[in-house]
């Protein structure tokens, strides 16, 4: 025990307060102030009147001094020990200790912080500096909590504050690293805009923010892509249009990619125009953007228009100058034949080097060597298939002898060799011998070994008329220059023949090379598929609902269900945001009931993104029962509830609704129960 002085003030270090007590009452009133810190000191003052001004002040010097010292744990108990005797109102306190704990790596303490701002908000949010606020809300989300990351900038908006936008694109870009954060940063984004629209000066402000700044929205954009919520992305899309926001090269990719996993094909191509006229120097950047464009042809069965794609892919873009004029060009968002249709300000040309934000590029289809695009294997795979499947392998010779011309590599015939080889691979001898037969008809050089393959398959096969034809086929092409190459390579591929399997569909000639497997990947996905009229009918129903004719939107759906096609997620998606936009919620009401059969019936799944639809347009319509069993839903399936948005909505909408009425007041039975619905509703989402 250590006893010492200063000034009027007496400091008693022990190992317990019991002790304490029993030492100093017979010296001290209970009158006099007495105050405990963490570390086992008891503070008492020898003058009734100054004791509280000066143990408030020693306990303050001592919290100053820990927090200047990073000593975290002993300035928090020292803050808890300071609250049990006194007020918190003042300000500096509360905020030197936020600042302090936002310094900490260390989640538990983050947590704590967030939990005292939480805990005094409602009847204390004066207290707190709204700068503070923000820099909490980056460590948190640094820490990957985006959850609570999300709701101190939401305490922030309904301040009215927005922190600055350089804050704001980093607390998004850890957020966005995960899943949740993402649904939450999105949903930020349009929670962001409400707020300040009906604020002329502010808002104003804000528009102009976030028009000069992209990288928030691709940072979002991007993370869409990566966790596959390609819903979420479609309503950002729409919200730059909106809101003015001018889209940069990055910003293009990955709407084209968006786009791509909703199916859209007519948004994409409003882009590819501008797209077309960019300078060399930026070409390996927009592979992406292609890709996304040549799979989408390939999912609507065009291959038509997936090669006209592939061959105007290197044309006449050397002559093209970079502009130096950054003037946005309009693109439209939806049909172009729109009249209020939305317009998306782009400027393909623009692409800012900013290390907060990088997105991956795309190789699926379409890659990028020494400045020149090139297709992959999977890319020849689905052209192989693709012709194949409508029976026009001579359409797939001219593709081939085309961008064999193109490039004017070296090795001229090393392309027709791995089509030719892959074909045999898997058996389709007939579609070898016909490209075969085009390439020697324009006299373009074929390696003898296609030859020799595609004769041994034949062989193994039984096919010995057409052996016999390929064989006369390359006597007079000089393949087989004398009887005694032809004699030679006979019995080889006899010998061959009688030691291999006769269930053997594959040429020891030819090797199962990477474009062969992938063959086998395509065909196997392509029986899996979603039906190209499926996108169409898609593509027939979105234009409708965005034109605002929902009843021909209806028929369209009808019609889909007579011709037993299903509908997936994308079709009652399109259909929930229509006759939301048109604030037709009762119908939605009907949808989700279709939803429901066809989950049973048909194995529909849903996202969160849709579910999210549904719950707000349950909640703007009022039907609570549907608003609660959505939600029932979604923590069945584990999808995460953005409680703070739907919270949100409730209170711009509904805030007083039912609020001083019981059950037993309610006049009729269909009232008792949706009273009990929306008191369901409240208190899940903890809404007082």
């Amino acid at each position: 025990m250590a006893l010492t002085t200063q000034g009027e003030i007496i400091v008693l270090r022990c190992t317990g307060k019991s002790h304490l007590l029993r030492l100093f009452f017979p010296y001290f009133s209970q009158k006099r102030a007495l105050s405990w810190t963490q570390n086992r000191e008891l503070i008492l003052c020898k003058n009734t009147k100054i004791a509280p001004n000066s143990t408030r002040a020693l306990l303050l010097e001592k919290f100053g001094v820990a927090l200047k010292d990073h000593k975290i744990e002993e300035a928090w108990y020292i803050f808890k020990d300071y609250r049990k005797s006194y007020d918190i109102s003042d300000c500096s306190l509360i905020n030197r200790l936020l600042t302090g704990l936002s310094y900490s790596s260390d989640s538990q303490w983050l947590r704590r912080a967030c939990d005292l701002v939480f805990k005094h908000w409602k009847r204390k949010s004066h207290i707190f500096h709204v700068e503070v606020l923000a820099k909490l809300a980056l460590s948190v989300a640094r820490a990957e909590m985006p959850v609570p990351a999300s709701m101190i900038l939401r305490l922030l908006l309904e301040k009215k504050y927005l922190p600055p936008f350089d804050i704001l694109n980093l607390v998004f870009l850890h957020m966005v690293k995960t899943e949740i954060g993402t649904y939450l940063a999105s949903n930020l984004l349009f929670q962001i805009s409400d707020c300040y629209q009906h604020i002329t000066i502010w808002g104003s402000n804000l528009r102009n923010k976030m028009k000069s700044d992209t990288i928030i929205f691709n940072l979002v954009l991007n993370a869409c892509v990566r966790f596959g919520s390609a819903l979420k992305g479609q309503d950002i899309i729409e919200f730059m249009a909106q809101s003015g926001i001018v889209a940069d090269a990055h910003s293009i990719n990955i709407i084209a990619q968006i786009y791509e996993m909703n199916g859209q094909r007519d948004e994409i191509k409003n882009y590819k125009g501008h797209v077309d006229r960019i300078p060399v120097a930026l070409v390996p950047h927009y592979q992406s953007f292609y890709n996304s464009l040549l799979s989408l042809h390939f999912k609507f069965t065009d291959i038509s228009a997936a090669a006209e794609l592939v061959l105007d892919l290197d044309r006449h873009r050397e002559a093209l100058p970079l502009n130096d004029e950054q003037r946005p060009h309009l693109v439209s968002v939806g049909s172009p034949n729109l009249k209020s249709g939305l317009k998306m300000r782009i400027l393909p040309e623009q692409l800012n080097i900013d290390r907060t934000f990088e997105a991956e590029r795309k190789e699926d289809l379409v890659a990028v060597r020494n400045g020149k695009f090139n297709l992959t294997n999977k890319a020849l795979a689905k052209f192989i298939y693709g012709y194949k499947r409508i029976g026009m392998i001579s359409e797939l010779s001219k593709l081939l002898l085309s961008i064999q011309e193109q490039k004017a590599s070296s090795g001229r015939n090393h392309l027709f060799l791995c089509v030719i080889n892959a074909c045999i691979g898997i058996g389709w001898l007939e579609t070898a011998h016909d490209l075969l037969d085009d390439f020697e008809f324009v006299g373009a050089a074929i390696d003898s070994s296609a030859h020799i393959a595609l004769l041994e398959a034949y062989y193994k096969q039984g096919m010995l008329k057409e052996a016999n034809g390929l064989v006369k086929q390359m006597k007079k092409s000089g393949v087989l220059s004398s009887c005694f190459d032809e004699t030679i390579i006979f019995t080889g591929l006899l010998e061959k023949a009688a030691a291999t399997e006769p269930s053997s569909n594959v040429s020891s000639a030819v090797e199962y090379s990477d474009l062969t497997k992938m063959l086998v990947q395509i065909i196997e996905e392509e029986e899996k598929s979603t039906p190209c009229v499926l996108y169409e009918l898609n593509t027939s129903i979105y234009f409708f609902c965005k034109a605002a004719m929902m009843e021909d939107a209806l028929k369209t759906y009808r019609r889909m269900q007579e011709m037993e096609i299903q509908p997936n997620e994308q079709t009652f998606a399109i259909l929930v945001r229509g006759y939301s936009s048109l604030q037709m919620y009762r119908d939605v009401t009907f949808l989700w009931g279709d939803m429901k059969r066809s989950m049973v019936r048909d194995n529909l799944v849903i996202s969160r993104d849709l579910c999210e639809s549904l719950v707000l347009s349950f909640i703007r319509g009022g039907y609570f029962e549907r608003v609660m069993e959505v939600i029932s839903f979604m923590m069945d399936h584990k999808l995460f509830a953005d409680k703070g948005l739907y919270r949100y909505e409730f209170l711009k909408l509904h805030k007083n609704l039912y609020r001083n009425l019981s059950t037993s007041e309610a006049r009729t039975e269909a009232q008792r129960k949706r009273l009990e619905h929306v008191c369901e509703f409240r208190r899940w989402a903890r809404i007082n």
